[in-house]
């Protein structure tokens, strides 16, 4: 199924969608699943081989060299054995490069650089680790990529919410999907994350979005174990609604209409420290 077809068979009402705010309007989790587990490959490909490419490569400039405060080193270096410690220190090596002075391109997610390699590499590290075919990781980024967008969607372009939550739970779910997720396991991981990591502020690009980088991956790993142990979180715990696409909305109106002082005070502190 290609991107048309499938943006054919889920128009509303027979309009025919013309822009990219028509297309995010589309999205929902099932959706997304159904379009990740029928899109034509080759409609892809191209976009999410560069990201793996591009993503992964300055991950690994991160690890290897000294960037920023070396979140992804020292995560690593502290817990070289762990699986879960990998995924986060990965995708933190890739934002401390970032940050602080590396050059190397990144394909991104929503606008942000962080954020595109927040959904892609902990997904990239774990099919590497677990010797997951190749289509499967370009379905599961496909999944996390579109579920990401989906997440950021009610927020908009710029708030004072950190955009790495919103990744972070998105590729948890598309760790999830490499070992089979159903729709529901998919939903549950990311309203998990969502419950655990929501009201990370963002205070700009700098060192610092490496360490919420490595949370926002840590609550999207602990969301689909919730998930797999049945200790998801239940309608009425906090911000957590009725289902997934309640949830979204419900962040995205925290993020967009409850953090707007949040953000005027942000921005009032660092002019003033400038």
């Amino acid at each position: 199924m290609s991107i048309k077809d499938y943006s054919d068979k889920i128009k509303n009402d027979g309009e025919v969608l013309s822009d990219i705010d028509n297309y995010k309007k589309l999205l929902d989790i099932k959706n997304i699943y159904d379009y990740t587990k029928n899109c034509d490959l080759s409609d892809v490909y191209p976009t999410i081989e560069r990201q793996i490419d591009y993503n992964y490569t300055i991950a690994l400039e991160g690890i290897k060299n000294n960037y920023g405060s070396n979140i992804g080193k020292l995560l690593l270096e502290n817990n070289p054995d762990d699986e879960d410690t990998k995924l986060k220190a990965y995708a933190a090596a890739g934002s401390d490069a970032r940050m602080n002075g590396c050059d190397m391109p990144v394909v991104i997610n929503s606008g942000s650089g962080n954020q595109g390699i927040t959904v892609s590499v902990p997904i990239i590290q774990y099919a590497k680790d677990n010797n997951i075919s190749k289509e499967q990781t370009i379905r599961a980024l496909v999944l996390a990529n579109l579920i990401a967008i989906h997440e950021k969607t009610p927020i908009g372009t710029l708030s004072a919410f950190c955009g790495a939550v919103c990744a972070g739970a998105a590729s948890g779910a598309g760790i999830a999907f490499l070992n089979g997720a159903s729709l529901e396991e998919v939903s549950q991981t990311v309203s998990n994350a969502l419950g655990i990591a929501s009201g990370i502020i963002c205070d700009g690009a700098k060192a610092s979005c490496a360490s919420k980088i490595a949370l926002s991956v840590e609550a999207g790993l602990l969301g689909n174990k919730m998930y797999k142990t049945k200790n998801s979180f239940l309608y009425g715990d906090g911000i957590i609604e009725k289902n997934i696409e309640e949830t979204i909305n419900s962040v995205g109106k925290i993020a967009k209409e409850g953090m707007q002082k949040t953000n005027d005070t942000i921005i009032d502190i660092m002019i003033n420290n400038k």
